[in-house]
């Protein structure tokens, strides 16, 4: 098993570039169900979700290929498989969003009921939900979700305690496009990957208005056919590589993103008094006279508000600042797992219900530490390079699910960074 060992204290500087949206690519790649013909997807990442959600895919008749050019091909080549069980789905909970375009293009979908996340349990009861209010007979019986009937469209409300859903929305939406009548989505998550899903559809031969709205109007439509797309940047990856430069006070550019995607990011870093050059595609950091960061208070919330995603990565960034911090988490209150590792490289942080109160403190130390899941691993390595001494972040599979070799980027802009391999 990987390790990924971190000598810390090296300024960083130069440019780092941004791989395509990891959450952005699973539902575009469950849409490829949906579809009659090819569809190329240009930067694509190369990740461990995606590895997973392919895997699932071609058990399901849909066959890809890597082109040389780094874009990936895919088709659905046999449209008589409806049935995705549950070893394929517990590889990945994102998986389950196969359901949807599963059932609208196949007339059944039967897809094994999704688990639990370290960090808490994510029901699925609004996409249930949805699809029954746009024509779906669901059946839940031997752990599994069973769809039948015909998407007819309809109205469906799909906010919930936590705010909108982002995978509910995607497989009512793909579900709608197929559909014999017109669907009206309240209450649809407003995430940039959620628009750009609505807009890849579109020019596979969907009718969806309101794109980037709360409110989506599908018109249904017979088929869709192949097209070519450009994946959107990865705006919590290039997120991650701003805390770490911010961090450690150092001149990088985060290249190939896209900042209109990151405002609430951007403005939570300024207040820690980060110095910021935001451009059309890229980010700079560049260093203060004093290199110190003030605490700043951070709750996360839905699209456009303060990604979950990136709280991690944030807790660690306030390590590191004079004064306390609160850090509130109202999309999953559970995520905090990462705090008691970051506590070993001598983090105060303590837990408050929902909130993590954070003390910055004038040195971390290196010590091994264990990653609980994707974005924790994250945080893990960006406290690893500003610490003293050596840090080793264990179960690094986790890592591999959304960043593209992270220590390769990162040894790029001068950060002292290894993959360990271990028998």
């Amino acid at each position: 098993m990987d390790r990924i060992r971190i000598r810390g204290g090296r300024d960083l500087s130069g440019s780092v570039r941004v791989s395509g949206s990891k959450n952005g690519a699973l539902p575009i790649l469950a849409a490829a169900l949906m579809v009659d013909g090819p569809i190329v997807l240009r930067n694509m990442p190369r990740l461990k979700d995606v590895e997973n959600m392919l895997r699932i895919l071609g058990k399901l008749g849909v066959v890809h290929s890597w082109r040389p050019d780094g874009s990936l091909e895919m088709e659905a080549v046999d449209k008589t498989v409806n049935v995705a069980p549950y070893d394929l789905v517990r590889t990945m909970r994102a998986s389950f969003v196969v359901l949807g375009p599963l059932w609208a293009r196949r007339g059944v979908a039967r897809v094994s009921y999704p688990g639990g996340c370290v960090f808490g349990h994510r029901p699925v009861d609004l996409h249930l939900k949805g699809l029954a209010d746009i024509g779906g007979k669901v059946e839940l019986s031997d752990g599994y979700v069973t769809l039948s009937g015909r998407p007819t469209g309809g109205v469906t409300f799909l906010g919930g305690s936590m705010g909108s859903t982002v995978l509910g929305t995607a497989n009512v939406l793909m579900a709608a496009t197929l559909g014999t009548g017109t669907t009206y989505l309240e209450s649809a998550a407003m995430e940039p990957e959620m628009e750009d899903l609505c807009n890849f559809l579109n020019k596979c031969g969907a009718n969806i208005k309101g794109i980037g709205g709360h409110l989506l109007t599908i018109e249904g439509v017979d088929s869709l056919h192949g097209c070519e797309w450009d994946m959107i940047p990865d705006r919590i990856e290039a997120g991650t590589f701003l805390c770490g430069a911010v961090m450690l006070n150092s001149p990088v550019v985060v290249q190939d993103c896209n900042p209109m995607h990151m405002l609430s990011v951007i403005d939570r870093l300024r207040a820690a008094g980060a110095k910021l050059d935001v451009g059309k595609k890229s980010i700079t950091v560049q260093p203060t006279a004093s290199g110190q960061l003030r605490a700043v208070d951070v709750t996360t919330m839905a699209y456009p508000g303060f990604p979950t995603d990136l709280q991690a990565q944030f807790m660690a960034l306030m390590t590191r600042a004079v004064g306390v911090s609160v850090i509130t988490e109202k999309i999953y209150p559970e995520r905090f797992i990462h705090a008691a590792e970051l506590q070993r490289l001598g983090a105060r942080i303590r837990r408050e219900g929902p909130s993590a109160i954070v003390e910055g403190t004038d040195e971390l130390q290196g010590a091994p530490v264990m990653a609980s899941d994707l974005r924790a691993s994250a945080s893990l390595v960006l406290a690893g390079l500003v610490a003293r001494g050596a840090t080793d972040v264990r179960r690094v599979y986790h890592i591999d699910r959304g960043y593209e070799r992270i220590e390769n980027k990162l040894q790029g802009i001068g950060a002292d960074i290894e993959r360990i391999s271990e028998g």
